[in-house]
């Protein structure tokens, strides 16, 4: 496994400023945001994918300081109900797709998106309950008319441009969320279709996050290394579902923290333990969203932390039998 970040942390730095930071730190990968929600602010792939100069810049700063590209993210919502919103979002999956084709990546991390609840909604209308019986038949709707038609439309694409890991990013909001989910959508679509496993999204939700390891298994695909810490007396009079703004930190059930400020050392180190045994050995890229903490103090907290429960070396034979 491999110290990464994603890179949108510093998106006020130009990339190779941020790129001097981070190696100064010991960070060996970076996700680099291509659109969406994250930004294009380190990669532009409309600059990149018309210019061939600057393509060979950008590849060259990426080498400068001894990098590898862990990811292309572009999250967003490509099924949005507002068909100029989602065109706008399909579109940066697909540039970002070609720039991976054009720098010999093969994986991008994105969201599954989450479509209304009919063809006239203008909203995006996220699921979570069964009854009324209404809400099942959203759900049909959603996943059988929209969001498994348009994965396999977009995962064609992918594979004809040489990328065939989509690391999906499990987001309440979205209609892949969980472990269960995630497989749905697997399996009706295809092997292309993974995880980008955040496990700051699943412990508020009340989730075990080595138990999830455990049921995806290979298809996981990328690593955020985030944490969450559930606020106890808020939850227990409110329960997780909040929607209070992230910044009322003081009266909210849960808060992201950087990693080991929501759970300790023994939860960590079980949970890279257990990706160990699922096989992946890829990056653990540091996603910073800690409001309690400054840019550079979050980071150098959560990049101190990993290096303690990192496990870097191949095993090599048992010794011991």
């Amino acid at each position: 496994m491999k110290l990464g970040v994603f890179t949108t942390l510093l998106s006020n730095l130009s990339l190779e400023k941020a790129l001097q930071y981070f190696q100064s730190l010991g960070i060996e990968m970076v996700e680099i945001g291509c659109g969406g929600y994250p930004g294009n602010a380190h990669a532009d792939p409309q600059t990149l994918l018309n210019d061939p100069a600057k393509l060979a810049e950008f590849k060259a700063l990426i080498a400068k300081y001894g990098m590898e590209i862990s990811a292309l993210s572009c999250h967003g919502n490509p099924v949005h109900p507002n068909k100029e919103i989602a065109a706008a979002f399909d579109k940066t999956i697909r540039d970002t797709i070609l720039l991976a084709e054009a720098l010999g990546l093969h994986q991008i991390n994105t969201f599954s998106g989450c479509p209304g609840d009919c063809e006239t909604a203008k909203y995006p209308n996220w699921v979570v309950c069964p009854w009324p019986n209404d809400f099942g038949e959203i759900l049909d709707w959603q996943w059988n008319q929209v969001l498994i038609p348009y994965w396999k439309d977009l995962v064609a694409f992918a594979k004809a441009h040489g990328v065939n890991k989509i690391a999906l990013e499990l987001h309440p909001g979205f209609c892949v969320y969980n472990t269960e989910s995630l497989l749905r959508l697997r399996a009706a679509v295809g092997p292309e279709i993974g995880a980008n496993f955040d496990p700051s999204h699943l412990i508020w939700q009340g989730m075990d996050p080595v138990a999830c390891i455990r049921a995806m298994g290979d298809a996981i695909f990328h690593f955020h290394a985030k944490d969450t810490k559930i606020d106890s007396y808020n939850t227990a009079v409110n329960g997780v579902l909040d929607t209070k703004p992230y910044g009322d930190e003081i009266h909210r059930s849960w808060i992201f923290r950087s990693v080991g400020y929501g759970n300790d050392y023994a939860y960590w180190k079980d949970m890279i333990s257990n990706l160990r045994m699922v096989g992946y050995d890829y990056a653990l890229s540091i996603e910073h969203e800690d409001s309690l903490m400054s840019q550079n103090e979050g980071l150098t907290k959560a990049v101190n932390f990993l290096k303690e429960v990192l496990v870097t070396e191949p095993t090599g034979a048992m010794w011991w039998v």
